[in-house]
């Protein structure tokens, strides 16, 4: 099976992620595409995984990283990508979304299921397909992005904020199970974080979608979440970076959120 791209012979020998493979899906874009971005200059060989080829293959070239198809609603794609794979040191589930803002009475339950599949079978099925070439590394990081979603619920917001939950117990989960094996199991759980599609996708148009962080000062942006995936992931492996919750300072709570007038 072919592996991973190689490391830069330039790679400095002291940078953190020198030698290790780290996964990272949902790569074409915003946080994924972030986080694929700072392991890579951390000096990680980094695969990328997502759909929409011709952006990760533009990334993977900008990175010097290896790209790779990958949809986690398919168990047969899901495979592929996890047997192309010689060595896996590191797996980032970044891959998620939401895709509408309705209320439980008006629930489209197709959105419901895309939403599940993405951001909850999807995690699972890849998590299931990694975890004994993380094992097998003996030093494996197996991280969640997460978000504050699956810590507090809110109006029209019930599946994503199930689905993200969801992932939050999963990464509790998983943390129980793995306490005796060498795979650190971490969560970030960013708040509000403006990208270029997350929130247009949920809502169908750009001006809804901009008026989401309309008078806000400062959200967050992908490289501040990409910041502290990284960050969790150079600590020396003993240490175990359960859950950060990270928001801008402006969102004090998920309701709690000072706009500036306009």
């Amino acid at each position: 099976m072919p592996g991973p791209s190689a490391q830069s012979p330039s790679t400095p020998a002291d940078l953190p992620g020198r030698g290790r493979t780290a996964v990272v899906t949902g790569a074409s874009s915003g946080i994924g595409a972030a986080t694929a971005r700072r392991l890579a200059a951390e000096g990680f060989d980094v695969v990328l995984g997502a759909r929409r080829m011709d952006r990760l293959t533009a990334l993977a070239g900008e990175i010097g990283a290896r790209a790779l198809p990958l949809d986690l609603t398919d168990p047969a794609s899901v495979e592929e990508f996890a047997g192309s794979l010689a060595r896996v040191d590191v797996l980032v589930n970044n891959a998620g979304g939401a895709f509408d803002a309705a209320p439980v009475a008006e629930a489209d339950l197709d959105s419901w299921q895309r939403t599940y599949e993405v951001n909850v079978l999807g995690t699972v099925r890849l998590t299931k397909a990694l975890l004994p070439a993380l094992i097998a590394s003996g030093a494996g990081d197996l991280l969640f992005t997460g978000s504050t979603a699956g810590l507090i619920s809110y109006e029209g917001g019930a599946s994503y904020t199930a689905a993200k939950h969801a992932v939050h117990t999963l990464a509790e989960t998983l943390r129980l199970e793995l306490y005796d094996q060498p795979v650190r199991v971490v969560e970030i759980a960013p708040g509000m974080v403006r990208t270029e599609e997350f929130t247009l996708n949920r809502v169908g148009d750009r001006d809804k979608a901009e008026a989401v962080y309309r008078g806000v000062r400062e959200p967050l942006v992908a490289e501040d979440v990409a910041d502290c995936i990284a960050w969790a992931l150079t600590r020396p492996h003993h240490v175990n970076v359960d859950l950060l919750v990270v928001r801008p300072r402006a969102q004090a709570a998920q309701h709690k959120v000072f706009r500036e007038e306009i």
